[in-house]
């Protein structure tokens, strides 16, 4: 009797965990259980392997992991101010963003743009700033050739190269546009006034008269097109393919 009853018992739980399977769960129960048990089944389970995780939790397909781009530039926001103007119907307030971008290898470009929002000003600028971009060329040390001086309006601004090691010795608007732009090593000034646009105005003028060294040499007729060229640096020579062997040892 007890045999019977044991067996009958057993048929009832195969019973279940057959309906259990047939109704998408995994495990001996055939109730439902929520996604944080482990024996629960989810909504996008592979059919095979022990992966869990909603569609929106895979590799690839719809919904899944995407890298995103690494930003072409690197961004900086100067400075962001509160513009109002009072009309007949009150005020109108907007915000404007300054911002400098560059990648850190001699190109750099800013802008200043106005918008009602403050994400949406930045975004403009950033917009702006990629349309009309600056290349400098960066002497051995991270520095600039030679000392230059820049002004725009009241403000006038004077770099100097320095020794590796010194770092950038300038204030927050001339050293965004310094280090976007990749210098390592300078030393600056600024006179007159500190409007942040004028000073980064001023500093952009100045990096503007940065002569190269060949060219220079090339003006004055102390060099030739020729000689310049053979002092510049040669590319390292491709490594040559590997030669198949197991042909011969055959």
């Amino acid at each position: 009797m007890e045999e019977t009853k044991v067996q009958a018992q057993e048929n009832v739980e195969a019973k279940a965990s057959d309906n259990g399977e047939k109704a998408g769960f995994r495990g001996n129960r055939g109730g439902y259980e929520p996604h944080g048990s482990v024996s629960a089944a989810r909504p996008g389970d592979r059919k095979f392997g022990n992966h869990k995780g909603r569609p929106s939790e895979r590799r690839g397909g719809r919904g899944g992991f995407r890298r995103s781009e690494e930003p072409k530039y690197l961004e900086r926001v100067v400075e962001i101010n509160r513009i109002s103007k009072t009309t007949a119907g009150g005020k109108n307030m907007r915000f404007s963003a300054l911002v400098v971008i560059g990648d850190g290898h001699g190109k750099y470009g800013f802008a200043n743009a106005k918008s009602g929002e403050v994400p949406d000003a930045i975004k403009k600028s950033l917009a702006q700033a990629q349309k009309k971009m600056y290349r400098i060329h960066i002497v051995k040390g991270g520095t600039i050739a030679h000392e230059v001086e820049g002004k725009f309006g009241a403000t006038k601004v004077v770099l100097k190269p320095a020794r590796p090691g010194t770092g950038i010795i300038a204030g927050g608007a001339v050293r965004a546009i310094l280090e976007l732009a990749g210098i390592k090593n300078v030393v600056s000034k600024v006179y007159g006034s500190r409007t942040s646009i004028n000073v980064i105005r001023a500093t952009a003028a100045g990096l503007e008269q940065l002569k190269d060294y060949g060219k220079t040499m090339v003006l004055r007729g102390l060099k030739t097109e020729e000689e310049i060229k053979a002092l510049q640096p040669k590319p390292a020579p491709k490594a040559a393919p590997k030669a198949d062997t197991k042909g011969d040892k055959e």
